[in-house]
């Protein structure tokens, strides 16, 4: 299962819509109840942070982690944002993955391209075998 936070862009929406895979997402509204994911699942979260890093992941991702039952079943990351951003590009990716000690799985930019829907859809299909064990 993947979870995600998309931005009013819909940049990480589009690319979550092209994986075809069963999603929930995060709504950005801090109102808004949380969901709990009950089983294993990667999470794919977009970068806002300003030009020093500061506000990178999201505080409706935050929300989200900080509830014990989802950051236990959290396997794995997926960043994305935008490469002209340098060293801060995909930076909630790495946040979560560092402070929640899962990998970083991938990183895309923008709403990814049609390369990145593969190599995502594969790197899962292996994640959930090795899950599986």
């Amino acid at each position: 299962m993947i979870v995600f936070y998309s931005s009013v862009s819909g940049n990480t929406a589009r690319f979550v819509e092209r994986l075809s895979l069963k999603s929930v997402r995060i709504e950005g509204d801090m109102d808004s109840e949380t969901p709990i994911i009950s089983h294993p699942y990667v999470l794919i979260c977009p970068t806002y942070s300003d030009c020093y890093g500061k506000g990178a992941v999201p505080k409706a991702v935050i929300k989200m982690l900080n509830n014990m039952t989802n950051r236990q079943n959290l396997c794995g990351v997926i960043g994305a944002g935008n490469r002209n951003f340098g060293p801060y590009f995909a930076q909630a990716g790495r946040i979560i993955a560092d402070k929640c000690n899962v990998p970083l799985l991938y990183c895309i930019e923008l709403a990814g391209t049609q390369e990145d829907v593969t190599i995502v859809r594969k790197g899962l299909k292996q994640l959930w075998k090795q899950n599986e064990k």
